[in-house]
């Protein structure tokens, strides 16, 4: 009986272990979406450390999305929807890039915390307006190749 429980028990463990092995991994990761656009009349009501955080948030979310959308703008693809083998060297690859990316953010973010409270309001305003909106025509730009 004992050993009959230790078969069932390694048979589960090595079933759910296989499954999760052959997940291809998603080439834009799931936090990358603004959930709230603004406009500028909104914008001017808030103070500049909410304006900072939106800033900041934008450029996030812009630079985990520019850099695939030759496959994708919106979270959810993963490699094998696009035909690309779920291999060790690929997903390293996409790991990688991953990894490079939050390093960037990081920097990005902490040079911004420093330098942009000294930047004009309505210039953070501005560049807020202008990364929403690219971001609206990024997913506009999915509509289309889809």
């Amino acid at each position: 009986m004992k050993n009959l429980v230790l078969y069932l028990f390694f048979c589960c463990v090595s079933t759910v272990f296989a499954q999760t092995k052959n997940v291809s991994p998603s080439i834009i990761s799931d936090d990358v979406s603004i959930k709230k656009y603004h406009n500028k009349s909104e914008l001017n009501k808030m103070d500049k450390g909410e304006l900072l955080t939106l800033y900041i948030e934008r450029i996030e979310s812009l630079v985990k999305t520019l850099p695939y959308i030759a496959f994708a703008t919106k979270p959810g693809k993963t490699l094998s929807t696009f035909g690309i083998p779920n291999s060790k060297l690929n997903t390293k690859a996409l790991k990688d890039k991953e990894n490079a990316t939050v390093d960037f953010i990081e920097t990005t973010s902490d040079f911004h915390k420093k330098m942009l409270p000294y930047a004009d309001k309505s210039n953070l305003i501005a560049g807020i307006l202008f990364y929403e909106e690219t971001m609206k025509l990024l997913h506009e730009y999915n509509e289309v190749i889809e």
